[in-house]
């Protein structure tokens, strides 16, 4: 599937180096243009197989038998399917750039339209979520094909306490492109935009650049970027506290008309998690901080020669550090040899992504912040969204995505509806391609002082991977437990923020004024609430399974593809079996913050 025409490539130049070329998104694997043929075809069949599948199975399921039954969920998954390539190419189209008000409007307007056409189908969960579970059981006795949907119907009917009436959801569901949907696009467009005039710096800078200051070997550049960083979020923090108000807001009357007994439930139940599975994880990290990022940054001081780090120390290089740029080529090699070691099958899944134009790596002009892998829908594949500028940090992000892109491709097997893994397990082949990436690396030292630099960078990494995200869910826990008592002052948003923090770095740092609207800029608060605590699920797991691999566990690799290529069609219990680990077990994630405390462990024995 090579693209039609030449694509151009983004050359990024940074203090006089070449990144090489980087790669931008070919996105005709899913349509030509927003005007071809295919497009317009692929939403009028979404519209009218809407209202079609409607009358054919609205009031119906109850008496279908096997037979009829999987015919109607393989029609609702066609829907998805085309849906979803849909909204992919105009999501895909206005992340490249999201100043572009054509692309914001073309997006909107499919939108739009996929949801009115879909709003038919809502019936459908709400309707199959009051069948008599004897009469499934029987169902799925009698025809193995229903019965391979059995894991998507269980998460399903999981809602069924908590789902309104036919009408209710009906109207949500309609008047979603003006609740949440609007907010985020608000949020995206106005991040997307923001400009930053850093001291020493000719132009003005987006928040990508700006941000990647805060890693410049220079203390006085980092401290430039984080003053311009607060004095724009300053700027701006009374649209972002608007934001989190309503958004906020708009879920606690959802959470309360649903009876969910706490916020951060519904994630629970879409990432099929018990909480206090998250709960026992959030506890362990919390009595954690100490011995982890405490510990940690005390040392960085240390080495830094400083009393107190500041913000702008937190990811600083290290003095021992030579500063370098990795251009694309280099940090292809590393991450796919680093794959290619640990199984050659992983490189031969990888390799498309950095040939096909299945990567958008440069940083440009208006487009969105930070990293991803979408996985667009199983019948086409995953586009890899970058901003990349040539840190080692980002040779390690690659690494990440690259992982979920492997993860996405083999779980897209398993159909539309049983592909999606939730996020406590959606974080697992990311972090784990992060590792063997940075294992790769540390056994290719060759001095002390190298060897010393990636620790501290992989410490740094798992820190802001673990403690940090954690941090952020308690952030959020009290953010949301608060506005359900009233609007909140940018003020008191500000404090929340600053509770976490203090606790959660130690008192290795000062905190400079105006750090306390760093909140302001973090989509996933945004756009997925509760988010943050599967990146920290992930970390600990991974932890687990690679010291399950290192110790040579027998047949590791073929377990670990067949646990990605089951996507989501399995329980986390079901998954994890075959290597001998229990998420419900207390003593589960202090083994993998055991991991990060042996690596601080030995940078503090090289200061002996």
């Amino acid at each position: 599937m090579a693209p039609s025409f030449p694509r151009p490539a983004f050359d990024s130049r940074i203090g006089g180096n070449s990144l090489g070329n980087l790669p931008e998104w070919d996105l005709t694997d899913l349509y030509e243009s927003p005007d071809c043929d295919a497009f317009a075809r692929d939403m009028a069949d979404v519209e009218a197989s809407g209202a079609s599948f409607e009358l054919s199975y609205k009031g119906k399921l109850a008496d279908l038998d096997a037979v009829g039954l999987l015919t109607c969920i393989r029609t609702y998954e066609h829907i998805e399917t085309t849906a979803g390539r849909l909204m992919s190419y105009a999501g895909l189209r206005y992340y490249q750039n999201t100043m572009d008000s054509e692309r914001a409007k073309f997006m909107a307007d499919a939108q739009d339209r996929i949801t009115t056409a879909t709003t038919p189908m809502v019936f459908f969960s709400l309707e199959f979520n009051r069948l008599d579970d004897d009469h499934l059981a029987r169902l799925y006795a009698e025809n193995a094909g229903l019965a391979r949907y059995k894991p998507v119907f269980d998460r399903m009917r999981a809602m069924r306490p908590h789902q309104l009436s036919d009408e209710m959801e009906t109207y949500l569901h309609d008047a979603s492109v003006v609740g949440a949907s609007a907010w985020n696009k608000l949020f995206d467009e106005t991040i997307a935009g923001l400009m930053f005039k850093v001291e020493g710096e000719e132009d003005e800078l987006n928040l990508e650049s700006t941000l990647n200051l805060l890693t410049d070997t220079d203390r006085a550049k980092r401290e430039a970027a984080a003053r311009a960083l607060a004095e724009v979020f300053d700027r701006n923090i009374k649209l972002f506290a608007r934001v989190h108000n309503t958004l906020a807001k708009e879920k606690e009357i959802d959470d309360r008309w649903r009876k969910m007994p706490s916020p951060q439930y519904a994630r629970h139940l879409s990432n099929h998690v018990e909480p206090e599975v998250v709960e026992a994880l959030r506890n362990a990290v919390v009595a954690a901080y100490p011995k982890l990022s405490h510990r940690y940054y005390r040392l960085k001081a240390k080495w830094m020669g400083l009393d107190k780090l500041q913000v702008w120390d937190r990811n600083a290089p290290l003095p021992i550090e030579t500063p370098r740029l990795v251009n694309w080529d280099q940090a292809e090699q590393t991450v796919m040899q680093a794959y290619a070691a640990f199984d050659p099958r992983m490189a031969e899944i990888a390799a498309p992504f950095f040939r096909r134009g299945w990567i958008d790596a440069g940083v440009k002009p208006g487009k969105a912040p930070g990293a991803f892998a979408h996985p667009t829908v199983t019948t086409v594949h995953p586009y890899v969204m970058l901003n990349y500028l040539g840190k080692p940090r980002d040779v390690m992000t690659l690494a990440h995505e690259l992982g979920h892109g492997v993860h996405q491709v083999l779980a897209a097997g398993q159909g539309e509806l049983l592909s999606a893994t939730p996020l406590t397990l959606a974080e697992t082949a990311s972090v784990f391609g992060e590792m063997l990436t940075f294992r790769k690396l540390l056994d290719e030292a060759r001095t002390p002082a190298e060897r010393k630099t990636l620790l501290a960078g992989k410490v740094e990494d798992m820190i802001n991977t673990v403690v940090r995200q954690i941090a952020f869910y308690d952030f959020e826990c009290r953010l949301h437990a608060a506005r359900a008592e009233g609007e909140l002052t940018p003020d008191d948003i500000n404090a929340l923020w600053m509770s976490v923090q203090a606790q959660s770095l130690g008192d290795a740092f000062d905190f400079m004024e105006g750090y306390e609207t760093f909140w302001c800029y973090i989509p996933h608060f945004v756009h997925s609430p509760f988010y943050v605590y599967a990146y920290a699920f992930g970390d600990g797991l991974v932890n687990a399974l690679y010291a399950a691999y290192a110790a040579g566990m027998p047949g590791f690799e073929d377990m670990y593809f067949d646990m990605l290529k089951a996507g989501g069609s399995k329980h986390h219990r079901e998954l994890l079996a075959p290597f001998g680990l229990d998420l419900a077990d207390p003593a589960f994630w202090d083994r993998g913050l055991n991991m990060i405390a042996a690596f601080i462990d030995e940078l503090e024995a090289m200061e002996a």
